[in-house]
């Protein structure tokens, strides 16, 4: 893939489990967009990262292994190296490890063309943390989407609860806002919301009227 610059680019950002991965995936759907889960690719990287037996804070060692990620999405399941890993990507430590690997500048400069490369025609629905501020800084629309965290425990509790998967709230809930410092307070592409995004709170709000309410600014943003 190559990235072209003219085009079009809806940038959701936000942060964990504020429905803007559901956003973007259906967003996408709608408009026929491609769609990058930029969340998958620091997932994928904690997940290399592991099974390399490489820290979360060894910044030097996690840049190559990014950089080296032999990643595959296809029918709805990511493959790494020529393994599935559609469910260890989903896993909380891997979440968590998201999080940790992302601070690193070494390692976001490694993903960054990787990202850029899922602009292509007739345009591309992207979700994250730095869609808007870093990746793609001209996105036609930005929406950061977020939630309370009370709200997002409570969502990843049930998502981890239909899957069979144990799961304590308060522990979440501890999570959550941790992984909110760590986004924000990140020297290289603090999670952040631009002077020129929407503003768009779902904690009570469906996932439904969230689609909608993107679509409807995206309408909006093509008829000026």
């Amino acid at each position: 893939m190559s990235p072209m610059p003219g085009v079009p680019v809806i940038a959701i950002d936000g942060p964990s489990a504020s429905g803007k991965g559901t956003v973007a995936s259906r967003v996408a759907a709608e408009l026929g967009f491609h769609l990058l889960d930029s969340g998958a690719l620091y997932r994928l990287t904690a997940v290399a990262a592991l099974r390399a037996g490489v820290g979360f804070d060894d910044e030097n060692a996690l840049a190559p292994v990014a950089a080296g990620l032999d990643v595959r999405f296809a029918g709805g399941e990511t493959w790494l190296a020529g393994e599935n890993v559609s469910e260890a990507m989903r896993s909380e430590l891997a979440s968590v490890g998201a999080s940790k690997v992302a601070v690193h500048g070494a390692v976001r400069a490694a993903l960054l063309e990787r990202q850029r490369a899922f602009r292509e025609a007739p345009g591309l629905v992207a979700d994250g943390r730095d869609m808007g501020s870093v990746v793609f800084p001209d996105a036609a629309l930005k929406v950061f989407l977020t939630a309370s965290v009370d709200i997002r425990a409570e969502r990843r509790y049930k998502q981890l609860i239909e899957k069979g998967l144990s799961a304590n709230l308060e522990s979440l809930s501890q999570d959550l806002r941790e992984r909110d410092e760590r986004d924000r307070s990140r020297a290289h592409a603090p999670l952040v919301q631009l002077p020129d995004a929407i503003l768009l709170d779902t904690s009570s709000m469906s996932a439904d009227a969230a689609v909608r309410f993107v679509l409807d600014a995206w309408a909006q943003r093509k008829s000026k």
